[in-house]
């Protein structure tokens, strides 16, 4: 039985990425990861101690509460940067949420892991892209302030990897299936080019985001199957013990059916929002 991890072992690679504050750091950290998927080594069945300080974070942007955030219009370049820059923080907190689900939990298939150091890669690219964007208008992650909304929720969950699967996800990540098609289009009111082009920036987020969805709808159905719960069930008592965030605006249904939700969860879930 492996005790300790050899230094090269996924999960503690996954773990050292989480810890890293230099967000340059960290996306080069997070995409290098995929490209040992095929050959690296997980000891998935280590319990490895949750360092402090969890996670690494750059010094900038300060954190606050969302209900202390300014409003800004994206008719201004000034808020069309901060609308930016808070789709920019949100893929960054996704960035770390992926490493957590690797070095975390033990006990997975490999597939599991592999399929969150897909997610990581995937969000270190969104980041990286919508850090760009802001570059080219004269701004950069961090001149904004930002709330810690995903994170919390992270915390929370951390000793529950069925709660974590249903409440972040498929929860807190699913929201934005619903709110990307709005923001786009309010985008492409403001009709700069610089807002044409983060149009096509959340192209290709939603297109993937679909996916990290599915990904976590197939391993909360994965554990509720192992545990002899039903799936739906299970969701609405964890989303009340976890005190989830209640859902906002019309539902993308296509994209949630195409992430794996079911009829009866989309139900349930507009019931929900009544």
């Amino acid at each position: 039985m492996i005790l300790t991890p050899p230094p090269e072992e996924l999960r503690q690679l996954a773990l050292q990425a989480l810890m890293e504050p230099d967000t340059y750091k960290k996306v080069h950290l997070a995409s290098g990861l995929q490209a040992q998927a095929a050959t690296v080594l997980i000891a998935n069945h280590v319990n490895l101690p949750a360092p402090p300080n969890l996670p690494g974070c750059p010094a900038r942007p300060e954190l606050r509460s969302h209900l202390d955030l300014p409003k800004r219009s994206p008719f201004t370049q000034e808020g069309l940067a901060a609308l930016l820059h808070a789709v920019t923080h949100i893929e960054f907190n996704a960035i770390n949420l992926a490493l957590d689900a690797i070095w975390r939990f033990r006990d997975m298939p490999r597939a599991y892991y592999l399929d969150w150091l897909k997610v990581a890669a995937e969000e270190a690219r969104h980041f990286s892209l919508l850090r760009a964007q802001l570059q080219s208008m004269g701004y950069d992650y961090g001149d904004f302030p930002a709330h810690t909304g995903l994170w919390d929720m992270a915390k929370r969950t951390e000793a529950d990897l069925l709660a974590r699967m249903a409440l972040v996800p498929r929860t807190l990540e699913a929201r934005g299936l619903d709110a990307t098609p709005p923001m786009q289009a309010k985008l492409r009111r403001v009709g700069t080019p610089e807002a044409l082009r983060a149009v096509d920036i959340l192209d290709v987020i939603l297109h993937d985001e679909i996916g990290h969805v599915a990904i976590g709808n197939h391993w909360y159905r994965h554990l509720c199957a192992q545990h002899g719960l039903d799936p739906v069930a299970a969701y609405a008592e964890l989303a009340k013990r976890y005190d989830a965030p209640r859902l906002k605006g019309p539902l993308n249904l296509n994209a949630r059916r195409a992430a794996g939700f079911d009829d009866a969860e989309l139900a349930l879930l507009n019931a929900s929002r009544q």
